[in-house]
């Protein structure tokens, strides 16, 4: 993997020779040049082990998605913010499976960085609504799940949002007494 700022003086460099070409009259060298720069160009913005670890994650293969992620050694010199955040998005969707406190910081980090796409900043609420109500949070929980409703403008997360109200209706509240009986055992 180039670092973020290799790939632009790659794209600058190859975009120079295509202007040689230009000059020398090789127009189809330097239209293939102007391409091939763009590639590097395409790469700056979205991150090749990124989209490769979005299509893992779309096949459901959390250790494919892992491994394509821990090619990235250091997120914030090699990625720009954005890229940034879908890597701690997506470090948030591994790790949810086994430990929501890590999974809340990622998802957090995420958010912070941002998201390009209103879904991706819906789902990153979501699950962290559900985060906050596993860890009796119901205020942070109800406030997160408005958010991710009013973020998810095409209802692509319509039923996830339904099944989560749901699960939050049939929750009970902490009440003193069960907050008692939770310190005796």
């Amino acid at each position: 993997m180039f670092h973020k700022y290799i790939k632009i003086v790659i794209a600058l460099a190859i975009t120079t020779w295509a202007g040689f070409q230009f000059a020398d009259g090789h127009i189809m060298n330097g239209i293939s040049l102007l391409f091939l720069a763009g590639i590097f160009v395409f790469f700056y913005f979205k991150n090749e082990f990124i989209l490769l670890a979005f299509l893992q994650l779309r096949k459901q293969n959390l250790e494919g998605t892992k491994k394509w992620l821990d090619y990235i050694k250091n997120p914030s010199g090699a990625l720009i913010k954005k890229q940034e955040g879908y890597y701690n998005f997506l470090q948030g969707i591994i790790v949810s499976q086994s430990n929501l406190t890590l999974a809340e910081k990622y998802f957090k980090k995420a958010l912070t960085l941002g998201l390009s796409m209103g879904h991706d900043e819906a789902m990153a609420k979501l699950q962290l609504a559900g985060i906050a109500m596993s860890k009796n949070r119901k205020n942070e929980a109800t406030k997160l799940i408005s958010e991710a409703k009013k973020l998810d403008k095409h209802g692509m997360l319509k039923q996830q949002i339904k099944d989560m109200k749901n699960q939050m209706k049939k929750a009970p509240g902490m009440n003193h007494h069960q907050m008692r009986g939770r310190t005796r055992r």
